[in-house]
């Protein structure tokens, strides 16, 4: 029984040295991972942990002392990050109850407010959040512009900080028309034909948005698509890049 149970933890341990050391590991495990084969405890292999890990990855191994002052920051990135994850989670519970049709959406709306628990308070936090985010990314980019963080090497991270803004505006707006009501059908009719006079291919662009010649059935769905897929799929990309690059241009926050 004894050699039984020996053969059996030899075989287990053949096995798992030839997944250890199989192509398919090795090209999942970072360097310097313990699970890795052969595997030892040096510095190097130390090191290699602390820089491979993912939440000690997330800022740069040296910040400035101003930079993690909360007077000098403000925490309006962070805070900007945290009204698009409030709004991600509202957004769904929201979208349990709405759908994006002619017939329906007025009513899902209204009934928010009357007869789902907790409706009128998750339906206000994920408006007020939304005008919000707008401000904050606002003021952010206007904190970053005082202190001259857009300056070398840190060019490429204010393009992307502009385009962000760009589609936090796009995702507050591609939201206004979902409530169906007369204000979200005047206001979006007012800016789709600001869009249309927009030089070469304004009616094209007009026409896109409005999935016609004006607002119907087809406009609604298509402004639904693109508020809950389409830009928060882009801004979580772009989001990405810019946390990346803040890392690796060194720190939170630019020069004085």
């Amino acid at each position: 029984m004894a050699n039984g149970n020996t053969s059996l933890r030899e075989r287990l341990s053949e096995a798992t040295d030839k997944l250890a050391s199989s192509s398919f590991v090795e090209s999942v495990l970072r360097p310097g991972s313990p699970f890795k084969k052969g595997y030892s405890d040096s510095p190097r292999n130390r090191s290699y942990v602390i820089m491979n890990n993912v939440l000690y990855h997330l800022h740069p191994v040296k910040v400035k002392r101003h930079g993690v002052k909360l007077s000098y920051t403000l925490c309006l990135g962070g805070l900007s990050f945290f009204l698009f994850i409030l709004l991600t989670i509202t957004g769904i519970f929201l979208m349990f109850y709405y759908a994006p049709t002619v017939e329906n959406a007025y009513t899902d709306v209204a009934a928010l407010s009357t007869s789902v628990a907790f409706g009128s308070l998750v339906r206000n936090m994920h408006r007020w959040g939304a005008h919000l985010m707008v401000l904050v990314v606002f003021l952010h980019m206007s904190r970053v512009f005082y202190h001259g963080a857009y300056k070398p090497p840190r060019e490429f991270n204010w393009v992307v900080g502009v385009i962000l803004l760009l589609l936090t505006l796009l995702l507050s707006f591609t939201g206004y028309l979902l409530p169906w009501d007369q204000l979200a059908l005047w206001a979006v009719t007012v800016g789709t034909n600001m869009a249309g006079f927009v030089p070469v291919f304004g009616a094209q662009v007009k026409f896109a948005l409005l999935a016609g010649a004006e607002v119907t059935a087809g406009t609604i769905l298509r402004w639904y698509v693109l508020h809950v897929l389409f830009f928060p799929f882009i801004i979580v990309l772009f989001m990405a890049v810019h946390f990346w690059r803040v890392r690796k241009d060194g720190g939170i926050s630019g020069p004085l």
